[in-house]
């Protein structure tokens, strides 16, 4: 018979994000309880766990299908499903982006494990596209409700501005020949969520490049809209990062951004995620590959 620990659970914000204490992860077993847990709170915070490559991947794998750790990126030598993500070789986050939503199914979820934490800065926030989506006005979320945008991979997108200096020329040039493989995809502006039930924003300046059927201006206005309102303070959460630290979010209704505020400084973290599905809209639109160029092009 599996056993549901009895944790503590402490939010982090008014909104979303929450901490739990009394769980150690590598004693889990019930991984339909932790994903329950993780689509009501977006984001779940586990400190002191310590995890293991193995450990890690054995979480994972009890809340869902673990996928190969990036489309174009290589993962662990011993374990494919992990990413890793070394500050000092070119692994920096510094733009606001929802994983792999560059494919036509992007990830449900995101495990990730600190390593090796900054003396300072280093943070990661979140923002909550569930309650952004709830807080916009009606009108405004009945046009949205209808839209189309095009997501793609362009090279370097997860490096912020300047680009990450610790990326070399040859890790850049094979980052551009491969995200050159990876067709652009259709997803809607509103993603309904696939248990909740949920609507939410589905848009992230990391991989949404414009929304289809609107002008180039009305495009980017929309979207720079929907952006600032996304990561108002009110919808975000920022986590300082301790060593043992494990957390989890849910792909499909947040965003993250990881501050890049710490020079030369190590920060070494590692990332599974889940097999997501293919994003449906309100008004049942689903996410599709952009195959005409007119559509795909911007």
């Amino acid at each position: 018979m599996t056993t549901t620990p009895t944790p503590e659970i402490t939010p982090i914000t008014g909104t979303f994000g929450a901490d739990v204490r009394g769980v150690l992860l590598r004693d889990v077993e019930d991984g339909a309880w932790l994903m329950k847990m993780l689509e009501e709170h977006l984001v779940l915070v586990f400190r002191d766990q310590f995890l293991t490559h193995a450990e890690q991947s054995r979480v994972a794998r009890l809340m869902g299908e673990v996928t190969p750790a990036h489309p174009v990126v290589p993962g662990h030598p011993d374990f494919p499903e992990i990413l890793e993500l070394n500050a000092q070789q070119g692994g920096k986050n510094a733009r606001w982006h929802t994983d792999v939503t560059f494919v036509e199914t992007p990830p449900a979820a995101s495990v990730l494990v600190a390593d090796e934490v900054p003396p300072y800065g280093g943070d990661t926030l979140w923002c909550d596209a569930r309650t952004a989506y709830a807080r916009l006005a009606a009108p405004l979320r009945d046009a949205v409700d209808q839209l189309v945008a095009v997501h793609r991979i362009s090279p370097l997108a997860y490096w912020g501005e300047p680009f990450d200096t610790a990326l070399g020329r040859s890790d850049a040039q094979y980052l551009f020949d491969e995200a050159a493989k990876v067709p652009p995809v259709l997803h809607p502006v509103v993603r309904v969520h696939p248990s909740t039930g949920k609507p939410s924003l589905f848009v992230n300046p990391g991989f949404t490049t414009h929304v289809v059927d609107l002008s180039r201006i009305e495009s980017d206005h929309l979207l720079r809209l929907l952006y600032e309102h996304l990561s108002q303070p009110e919808l975000t959460l920022r986590h300082r990062w301790q060593l043992g630290d494990v957390v989890m979010w849910d792909n499909r209704a947040t965003l993250h951004y990881a501050t890049d505020d710490y020079a030369t400084a190590g920060r070494r973290m590692r990332r599974i995620t889940l097999r997501g599905s293919r994003p449906v809209g309100p008004s049942g639109v689903e996410s599709s590959v952009a195959d005409d160029p007119l559509v795909a092009v911007r």
